[in-house]
Parts: C-alpha cells; structure tokens; sequence
C-alpha cells in the first residue's frame, strides 16, 4: 500500500502531507531529479516486480539450504 501512496502523491504532484513514506520536501526533489516520467505508478510497480522477480530465486534456494 506504501507504494501505491507514493505513485499517487507523484502522478498528482500532490504538495502536502507524507504519502508513501516521503515528505514535501522529498518528493520534489524527486520529481525535479526525474522529470521525464510520465506514470510513477507504472514506475514503481514495474521496479516491485522486478525486485520480487530477483528475489524469488534467493527466496528458494534459502529454504532448501534451511532444510
């Protein structure tokens, strides 16, 4: 949930409040280091997959060393 609160607050360029864990101040220095993306929310859940697609593997091999 973090992070579609955080995809939400950048898409809608929402100024206050601490959304998705980041203040004000956080997330326009993020829009102003990343001005080319369009979706954050596509952004954001495209990184989550790709982080849990890597570590799905670790996640395995952890349990059959464990047993």
């Amino acid at each position: 949930m973090r992070t579609e609160c955080l995809a939400y607050a950048l898409d809608h360029r929402i100024e206050h409040g601490i959304w998705g864990g980041m203040t004000e101040r956080e997330r326009r220095a993020l829009l102003r280091r990343r001005p080319l993306v369009t979706s954050w929310r596509r952004l954001l859940e495209a990184a989550r997959s790709e982080h849990e697609r890597l570590a799905a593997p670790d996640e395995g091999q952890a349990s059959d060393v464990a047993g």
